[in-house]
């Protein structure tokens, strides 16, 4: 278990309890409560090796409203109204654990498609496997990434004392290489006068240091203390500002493996056929099989996606950049 700010890092053996409602650890020996999730604010999980991590999604902020708080990013006042939570276990069973939790999240989305009137027929774990075997990774990041003309050094010239002029928001959740990408740049700064930078590109490291799976906040404080710089080298790999998804789901019986809050994709399930199309926790979906869903209130987001079979087409983009693009939010240049 990862510990809060100021804490120490527990190392602890824990007995862990999965079921379609919660997600709950139990210290071995005293059998005091560690942790207890439910199992709908379990945003990501993996296994690597011996090694379970678990995301979760805590709530920072109390509010009138049950359910839309689930939402992933500032309320209107700016603060946060939840923070991610990694959870990190080691265990020779880690990927029987980790199937567990899938497996959970697909009972429960059995019992989610009943409770709504779909008597889905019972699918069994290989008929999902053999799915997601015929499927190639849709807009694999990899292969992008790993083509030399899709990724190039930048050199910015700027005067001491002067910022860069750009912000930065994260990629997502679901990013092969989670890195920040250029969301908005400042009329007449150093990064929109050299004609070299692009909204969308991803920043892979900056005067050779890596940027890559670091917290936006790190970044933003290493972008910072470039302002004495007068010159800025910057890596970056050439993206749109817009991703494309295609999600390939042969008929409703296949759970998708993500969950919307007001447009904003909040959860992803490893291993799923989201994942597979390239679908990214935080990103703000723009468009579903063409058509614009900007401003369809959440229900009519919730219901497209659920009835929608055979090839589901998606435009996403990172929810701050989609906010800063439709002037909900003034941006802050670095």
């Amino acid at each position: 278990l990862q510990a809060t700010e100021g804490e120490s890092q527990p190392v602890t053996e824990v007995d862990l309890f999965i079921s379609t409602q919660r997600i709950k650890v139990l210290n071995a020996d005293t059998q005091e409560t560690m942790m207890d999730h439910p199992l709908r604010i379990i945003s990501y999980i993996a296994d690597i090796g011996n090694i379970v991590v678990l995301m979760a999604r805590r709530r920072m902020l109390q509010s009138n409203s049950q359910d839309n708080v689930e939402a992933s990013y500032p309320s209107q006042d700016g603060k946060r109204q939840y923070k991610m939570i990694c959870h990190v276990f080691e265990s020779e069973d880690a990927q029987l654990i980790a199937q567990s939790i899938g497996q959970a999240f697909s009972v429960a989305y059995q019992e989610f498609l009943r409770a709504n009137g779909i008597n889905p027929e019972d699918l069994s774990q290989k008929e999902y496997s053999d799915l997601l075997n015929t499927q190639d990774m849709y807009n694999d990041d990899l292969i992008h990434f790993s083509k030399s003309e899709n990724c190039k050094d930048v050199y910015i010239e700027k005067q001491k004392g002067e910022i860069l002029g750009v912000v930065i928001v994260e990629s997502g959740w679901g990013s092969i290489l989670p890195t920040v990408i250029i969301a908005n740049m400042m009329h007449g700064g150093p990064a929109e006068k050299s004609g070299k930078l692009n909204i969308g590109d991803q920043i892979m490291s900056i005067n050779g240091t890596s940027l890559v799976g670091l917290p936006l906040s790190t970044c933003q404080s290493i972008i910072k203390g470039l302002k004495n710089q007068a010159q800025v080298k910057l890596n970056v790999v050439r993206c749109p500002p817009v991703t494309t998804v295609l999600i390939r789901r042969p008929d409703l019986r296949y759970q998708l493996g993500f969950s919307v809050q007001n447009g904003i994709i909040c959860s992803l399930m490893r291993g799923g056929i989201a994942e597979r199309g390239g679908v990214r926790v935080g990103h703000r979906i723009i468009e579903i099989n063409g058509q614009s869903v900007v401003a369809t209130p959440h229900e009519k987001i919730v219901h497209i996606l659920s009835n929608a079979v055979g090839e589901i087409h998606m435009k996403t983009m990172p929810a701050a950049m989609y906010r800063l693009l439709t002037a909900q939010e003034q941006p802050v240049y670095i």
